[in-house]
């Protein structure tokens, strides 16, 4: 294949470097435009493809002009590449298998395929394994991926409940669990249960009250937990109910009264040998998961609790522990701020732990939970000029605009931007900006560049689930 790549002085010897570890695959001829491979015009681009035969050129990934005029004057594709020199040659090592876009920076393209593929081994996965039994047509245990349950805490003392168990099923748990406090009653039990009729997904009822499980088994589809204290007094009514329940041990070991419950007359049953927190036991407790016919449920939600530790690292963690101790459903929750986001987190480990078939390690799967730190950091040409000023710092005196002031904050997963009392509202820093600037609401470039930072500020607030405060430290 004979490709054209155009590019600037600044790069020219890592993309020149990329084509030579290419050149037993494609003819490359590297082309240099400019100073800066994003400047590229399309004029230009025009003349280098004319008549020499080209089956492609691929630009830069940053250049902003369209070529679509070019590709239709001259029949030569125009794919984006990546947007950093450095990702080059992982681009031209798939172009025999993948086509890039003309839209798209290849890396982010790419990045996207990958993951738009491991989603769909995931589910073809899934929908091939095998299992011990099904809840509500989630499969538990056998080779099925392992299900994550998200819990509830005082499930009866919710103002929005319903919108709070769509949201975990929205952020991939696959059963919802509802907790009930010491001071819930069977009334509360039920009012919680019918509020959810309309819910399609598997919920379960955390609590070892008997009269409060009792209450639950007209929907709850999962009873945690079930011990020597609780099984005789409801273990049949779970039974009849036709719900599955996590046993656990307590003064009788979990053997006990597993056999206990399978007595009761339950047929699908899940044992939870307690996984203790760091410090309080935790790599003890690994060690006792025992190998027993029954699927096993893994509590990494009161491990991460009790760790003040960012949440993704150590969801990737306790699932990598849990798959290897053969787990069937792993327990996450949110209750803390700094645990916000653990069950979509939870659950794209749990993914990554399926793909792990035939593969050493979870790495490289097109899924993983980078979130702040990059999986390698692009070593990019150092910055070329003739003279330097060394930053002054700024007054502390603030000239205000004179069109007025601008408030910002964020609502959910929204930047709000208000101006005078009206408010523009987006997901991303840059319309919110182009809008007030459309609007007329700022007359200053240096309120601009002020706006500029706290509205980006805003958006990755909201991309890490973190609190905003304008003017405030990030």
């Amino acid at each position: 294949m004979h490709i054209l790549l155009p590019t600037g002085s600044a790069t020219v010897e890592i993309v020149k470097a990329a084509a030579a570890r290419a050149s037993d695959r494609h003819r490359i001829d590297v082309v240099v435009t400019g100073d800066v491979a994003s400047f590229l015009a399309p004029g230009d681009l025009r003349r280098l493809l004319a008549g020499r035969g080209y089956d492609m050129a691929i630009v830069s990934g940053m250049c902003t002009a369209s070529f679509a005029d070019v590709e239709r004057d001259t029949g030569v594709p125009i794919y984006r590449g990546p947007r950093h020199a450095a990702d080059l040659p992982m681009v031209l090592s798939v172009l025999d298998r993948v086509r890039l876009s003309k839209t798209i920076p290849a890396d982010e393209y790419l990045a996207e395929t990958r993951r738009e593929e491991a989603c769909r081994q995931v589910a073809l996965r899934e929908e091939a394994a095998d299992f011990d039994f099904i809840i509500r047509g989630r499969k538990i245990g056998g080779g099925a991926r392992m299900k994550v349950l998200a819990e509830i805490m005082d499930a009866h003392k919710r103002d929005d409940l319903v919108g709070e168990v769509e949201r975990f099923f929205a952020d991939g748990a696959d059963i919802v669990d509802l907790g009930f406090g010491f001071d819930a009653t069977p009334e509360d039990v039920k009012r919680c249960f019918s509020a959810l009729a309309d819910i399609e997904g598997p919920l379960a009822v955390d609590t070892q009250d008997p009269l409060l499980i009792a209450a639950a088994l007209s929907r709850a589809d999962l009873v945690l937990s079930l011990h020597e204290g609780n099984i005789p007094a409801v273990g049949k009514a779970v039974a009849d109910a036709g719900a599955a329940a996590v046993v656990v041990p307590g003064e009788r070991t979990l053997f006990e009264n597993l056999n206990a419950a399978r007595e009761a007359g339950i047929c699908c049953l899940i044992a939870d040998p307690l996984l203790q927190p760091v410090g309080s036991g935790l790599a003890g407790s690994l060690a006792r998961f025992p190998e027993i016919p029954y699927p096993l449920f893994f509590g990494a939600g009161n491990v991460v609790e009790l760790l003040d530790a960012d949440s993704p690292g150590a969801n990737a963690l306790l699932a990598g522990l849990a798959h290897e101790v053969g787990a069937a459903v792993v327990f996450t929750s949110e209750h803390s701020d700094k645990t916000q986001g653990s069950v979509a987190e939870m659950r794209r480990a749990t993914e990554m732990m399926a793909l792990m078939t035939d593969r050493p390690y979870p790495k490289d799967l097109g899924l993983d939970l980078l979130t702040l730190k990059e999986k390698r950091r692009r070593r990019e040409p150092p910055l070329e000029y003739e003279s330097v000023m060394e930053a002054r710092p700024m007054p502390d005196e603030i000239t205000y605009d004179p069109l007025g002031c601008i408030r910002i904050g964020i609502e959910g997963d929204l930047i709000v931007a208000v101006h005078r009392g009206r408010a523009v509202r987006g997901r991303r820093w840059e319309d919110v900006f182009y809008t007030l600037l459309e609007n007329g609401s700022l007359s200053r470039l240096d309120h601009a560049a002020y706006l500029g930072k706290e509205l980006f500020k805003a958006e990755l607030a909201v991309r890490l689930k973190r609190s905003f405060e304008q003017d405030g430290p990030f």
